[in-house]
């Protein structure tokens, strides 16, 4: 339900919450009928400085609470957390998002969303070419000291994310699905490899997901955590998708929120129309390493210099 606010915009910056009382109230939010991305985020743009459980019933909100955590102690799923918008060690840079959420569930080291971040994406149905380029590129991104960020999904995702691990280097998982749930299910166990010593984020309501009578009414959630992705990140860097992959919504994003994008140089000239698109918007094409470092930020450089 919406109320009139008494707030004044900026007064939230002081507001003591509650996280699990908001969690209920966005689980909550996302029951009503119709709820998106967008609608959710027009409640809060038209009522500045407002959190979760300012639309919500308090009795609904514990309500939803609850439910949520039943759930993931039946999932065994024994310690997560949420960062709220406007209550402390949210992440601003995603609210150059078109629709920015206003609370992320994580699994793992919260402190890897202030680290020099690159997103590694790709399609699901790499050729072994591909599989090769996403491994040498993650290798090279990690030894300079950036967290390699990607998406769990198979193929180049999972190729980015191994290859941080296995070399020693960070990586965070943006899911899109619920934090106890796993896509694919091959990637179980390094999703919570993962979640335990490096960091994994959602922003998929678990009761929204579990409502859900088709499967199919939940794959709306997967490209919008491409948006989430980009937002988190100083780049994208696409290497190999075809003309419908998923990753190009994450290539729009990145435009949009004026994010570096990078494609590499093999998905040009392959009867593919999106790369030149892309091009022509910003996107920097990419012959060798060098073309990608030089146009990040110092990874030795403090967060808050990072451009």
């Amino acid at each position: 339900m919406n109320q009139q606010l008494p707030l004044n915009p900026d007064d939230y910056a002081h507001r003591a919450v509650s996280p699990l009382m908001e969690l209920g109230a966005y689980e909550a939010l996302w029951l009503e009928e119709g709820a998106t991305f967008k609608k959710v985020a027009d409640k809060f743009r038209e009522h500045p400085g407002s959190v979760p459980s300012d639309f919500v019933p308090p009795s609904t909100a514990q309500d939803c609470a609850r439910r949520f955590l039943e759930v993931m102690e039946e999932d065994r799923i024994p310690e997560f957390g949420v960062r709220i918008h406007g209550a402390g060690e949210y992440p601003e840079k995603l609210r150059d998002a078109r629709h920015p959420v206003e609370l992320l569930y994580f699994r793992g080291w919260w402190s890897l969303v202030e680290t020099p971040c690159i997103a590694v994406v790709g399609t699901r149905k790499p050729t072994s070419e591909g599989r090769s380029r996403a491994f040498r590129l993650a290798g090279l991104l990690g030894k300079d000291g950036y967290t390699i960020v990607s998406g769990l999904a198979e193929g180049i995702d999972t190729v980015a994310h191994r290859t941080a691990i296995e070399g020693g280097y960070r990586t965070i998982a943006v899911v899109g699905t619920p934090i106890n749930r796993y896509f694919p299910a091959a990637n179980r166990e390094l999703q919570d490899d993962i979640a335990a010593n490096h960091l994994v984020i959602s922003q998929v309501p678990l009761l929204r997901y579990l409502r859900a009578k088709n499967p199919t009414a939940n794959s709306y959630f997967f490209p919008e955590r491409n948006v989430t992705m980009s937002a988190l990140t100083a780049a994208t860097i696409i290497v190999e998708a075809g003309d419908t992959s998923g990753t190009l919504y994450q290539a729009k994003a990145a435009i949009d929120q004026g994010r570096k994008l990078f494609i590499l140089d093999s998905c040009f000239n392959v009867g593919l129309e999106w790369p030149a698109k892309y091009e022509a918007q910003g996107a920097i094409r990419v012959r060798d390493y060098d073309d990608i470092r030089k146009h990040l930020p110092d990874p030795t450089c403090p967060p808050d210099l990072l451009g």
